[in-house]
């Protein structure tokens, strides 16, 4: 669960960068011009696989031009001829990098694959050249220099500040042959990061389990196994059955699956998927990039990449990360010690012999889960059908906390048949911005879930939001019901959480708008929006039988309630686990070695106080995508950090009025619209009261809290 937010599509990240120089676009190509769709959004229907290249690279060239013009202005630097006319500037590359990287992330080829190879390093040599331009830089200098005595807007004194830490991050301060040996290390980076992203997707689908008996797929729903024999057969294995991988070390089926050889061979595919030995091998690309990070912040004057990272961040050190995670690690070993002798106990009370491995606990933790609660995941199923639950749960909550209203469109062009659109209308009934959702799983996809923009809300530029949500379930069978799992849903409602962040920007400039913040704020929104999937009200109004349109039972409510601190230890621990070992990656220093990475990845585990032999992490480090592709780098805590966050907004709503408008309207106001144009610590604190407390996480996990 993440956003996607490609740090070089807009000002507001800073890849703004230039090359070659090129001709000018044909009018012809679809990102010539502003789309003529409502609200700008992409000409599906006109746009081919031809077209993205040459309007990036006509887009580089044409921001290209505009920075130096900025650049070279004789006129004295003001605020509006250089920030402003930076945030106006590259048009046509944010059309066409927007579309192309939500695109190429969701429904890629080997064309696309073969741009974004080609122009990931173009991209960042751009960012180079403009964040390396010292006459840019001395113009955003000398207006920093005199920024008390300015009449600016705190919004515009905000965008001041961050262009100017931006330019002094990205090395403007650095003499010219410390910037050529940064420009070289960004384009090697850039490089490898497209490779491993390109990697891992093919290795988890060369990772897929394929199985010649169906009888070693007992325990699976019908609907599944009719979904894998399908999934064969569209790769030409008539008569067998394929399990997909997705992108995190547990997979689905292994809570079903009763036959033990075939779970163990399912959890293996996944934990080796991209440590093959074969071209889809990932370690040695992730060594390097590692190591040309340290490197880089060496140069950069920071001691690992980690301090980089997290100077801009809410936590602003790694120190203070590891601090916030070292509290959670005592409760999470004594309760993952607690599991693991039960799930034992449950494998010897059922008259099977065996030690527990990692491929049994989904399916014990399962049974245990129903002799605690009677839960069957399978009884919940029929009582979530994924567009009730997207259009009388996701849409629902967003109406009693806000007042939104959704329109389905079948006017809009889509990327993929499969993705819908919706009109979203705020509270007064205007038009807010346009929604996307892609929630099928398919080969060509990267996994896990998303959210971020085709357009983003800017009043400088004149346009509204269009926002898409990206998911990985399985599509049923023609004719079928698409029934997904709680933990599906309450992924609708945290990706969800991430568009809330996006359709209320109300920011004038696109580098303060929206999401577009730091990575230990950014999910505090989506998680937030997750717990509206269980409150009462919403519950009721979407979780009906889509057989009878009976509502769910409200004996398996409570089931559900009760449940949801269940199996903590694994759910919470193999986050925890995975954070830090994102964190000792980057907190490498560059006078460390290059690692080898099966022995520094088992040292980390190993030195973690945790069970990570029961309970692995998350993400290995060779399927790690979030850190090695995704700008989640030293920023998985984030997902941690962000949950202190959510969980102490939610007390606060429980302890005024739970969900209604007057808090909806609140936390919008003083959350959801702000995007980055205040301090972090400052915008938690104006919503909360405080600064944020430990306790209302470690409560709502079910761990002890130390009171």
């Amino acid at each position: 669960m993440k956003v996607m937010t490609w740090l070089w599509t807009s000002a507001a990240a800073g890849c703004l960068v230039a090359s070659m120089a090129q001709g000018a676009l044909p009018a012809s190509n679809p990102f010539a011009k502003p789309s003529s769709l409502p609200f700008q959004a992409p000409r599906f229907d006109l746009i081919k696989d031809g077209d993205y290249q040459p309007a990036i690279e006509a887009g580089i060239a044409e921001q290209a031009a505009e920075v130096t013009r900025i650049a070279n202005n004789r006129a004295a630097p003001t605020f509006d001829n250089t920030i402003g006319a930076m945030e106006r500037s590259g048009r046509l590359l944010d059309r066409a990098t927007s579309a192309f990287f939500g695109v190429v992330q969701a429904n890629t080829n080997a064309t696309l694959d073969k741009v974004q190879e080609a122009d990931a390093p173009r991209l960042t040599a751009h960012s180079d050249s403009i964040y390396l331009n010292h006459k840019l830089f001395t113009r955003v200098q000398a207006i920093y220099a005199k920024r008390k005595s300015l009449k600016l807007t705190p919004e515009q004194r905000q965008l001041l500040d961050i262009y100017h830490a931006n330019f002094i991050h990205a090395g403007a301060q650095l003499n010219a042959a410390d910037q050529a040996k940064l420009r070289k290390l960004n384009t090697q980076i850039s490089t490898l990061e497209t490779a491993f992203q390109q990697k891992l997707l093919a290795a988890a689908k060369d990772g897929a389990l394929v199985v010649d008996d169906k009888t070693k797929l007992a325990g699976l729903d019908d609907n599944v196994i009719a979904a894998a024999a399908k999934d064969a057969a569209e790769r030409k294995l008539e008569g067998k059955y394929l399990l997909p991988l997705q992108n995190t070390t547990q997979q689905p089926a292994l809570q079903d699956l009763a036959n033990r050889g075939t779970r163990e061979a399912l959890f293996n595919h996944s934990w080796t998927r991209a440590e093959k030995g074969d071209a889809n091998d990932t370690r040695a690309t992730i060594q390097q990039i590692a190591w040309l990070r340290a490197q880089k912040a060496k140069l950069l004057g920071f001691p690992t990449w980690a301090d980089y990272v997290l100077q801009d961040q809410m936590a602003k050190t790694p120190q203070a990360a590891k601090a916030f995670m070292s509290q959670l690690i005592p409760p999470l070993a004594e309760e993952q010690k607690a599991e693991v002798a039960e799930l034992q106990k449950t494998i010897r009370a059922g008259g099977e012999d065996f030690e527990l491995k990692p491929w049994d606990w989904e399916r014990y933790a399962e049974r245990v889960r129903k002799a605690k609660y009677d839960l069957d995941q399978n009884e919940v199923k029929p009582y979530l059908e994924l567009n009730a639950v997207l259009e009388k749960g996701v849409f629902y909550a967003a109406n009693q906390l806000y007042g939104l209203t959704f329109k389905r469109r079948t006017d809009i062009p889509v990327y993929q048949p499969d993705v819908m659109v919706y009109t979203v209308y705020d509270k007064d009934g205007s038009e807010l911005g346009l929604m996307y959702f892609d929630y099928f799983k398919r080969d060509n996809k990267s996994g896990g879930a998303w959210m971020s923009n085709f357009v983003g809300q800017s009043y400088a530029l004149k346009t509204k939001p269009v926002i898409y949500n990206v998911a990985n379930f399985t599509k049923p069978a023609a004719g079928q019901p698409t029934l997904i799992t709680f933990d599906d849903a309450t992924t609708m409602f945290h990706e969800f959480g991430h568009a809330l962040h996006g359709l209320f920007a109300s920011q004038e400039y696109p580098t303060l708008s929206g999401a577009n913040t730091a990575r230990d704020w950014v999910e505090f929104p989506s998680q937030f929006n997750e717990h509206w999937a269980l409150d009462p009200k919403v519950l009721a109004n979407y979780a009906k039988d889509y057989r009878t349109g009976a509502p769910m039972p409200q004996a398996l409510v409570d089931k559900i309630k009760k449940a949801a601190k269940f199996n903590q230890g694994y759910a919470l621990g193999e986050t925890v686990e995975a954070a830090l070992l994102d964190m000792d990656w980057h907190s490498l220093p560059a006078s460390a070695p290059k690692q080898d990475i099966d022995a520094f990845e088992k040292k980390a585990l190993d030195t973690m106080g945790l069970d990570t032999v029961n309970v692995p992490p998350r993400y290995r480090s060779s399927y790690f995508l979030h850190i090695w592709a995704n700008g989640y780098s030293a920023g998985y805590y984030a997902y941690l950090w962000t949950q202190m966050l959510e969980h102490d907004a939610y007390h606060w709503f429980m302890d005024h009025g739970g969900l209604t408008r007057e808090n909806g309207e609140r936390f919008r106001d003083l959350i959801l619209s702000r995007g980055h144009t205040q301090d972090y610590g400052a915008m938690f604190r104006a919503f909360y009261g405080k600064d944020p407390d430990i306790g209302p996480m470690l409560e709502e996990h079910g761990l002890p809290t130390g009171k």
